[in-house]
């Protein structure tokens, strides 16, 4: 079992930055493969970036290639999401999952363990 929780969500302006963190427990982290995903109201879970549990790949989605880093950090059992130059569009709940052994997908429905989220807001 992993229990997972998330940190760092809040109301920025466009153009400014937030850090998010995903603090995880209960099984071994370094074998985890940890993804960002983001929801907002009527629509469909989509994937943000992820750091996979082997070889130090990061994978992020068109939209956020250029602007959000993800990193992780195996001894604190944290994964960040720096994300930098936000838009209104970035507006969501950020939620961060975990995948035992997983290949970064970007399928919601590959990941096991999920924290309860937290909200960003991009005001314009």
């Amino acid at each position: 079992q992993v229990q997972l929780v998330e940190s760092g969500g809040g109301l920025v302006q466009a153009g400014g930055s937030l850090r998010l963190s995903c603090a995880a427990s209960g099984r071994t982290f370094s074998k985890l493969t940890i993804a960002w995903f983001r929801q907002v109201p009527g629509k469909e879970r989509e994937f943000v970036a992820a750091f996979s549990w082997s070889g130090g790949i990061t994978y992020y989605t068109d939209s956020v290639k250029g602007r959000f880093i993800v990193s992780r950090d195996n001894a604190k059992n944290t994964v960040w999401l720096q994300m930098n130059s936000l838009k209104p569009e970035d507006t969501a709940v950020y939620y961060c999952a975990a995948a035992p052994y997983g290949s970064g997908t970007y399928n919601p429905s590959d990941y096991s363990y999920w924290g309860q989220g937290t909200q960003v807001t991009v005001s314009s």
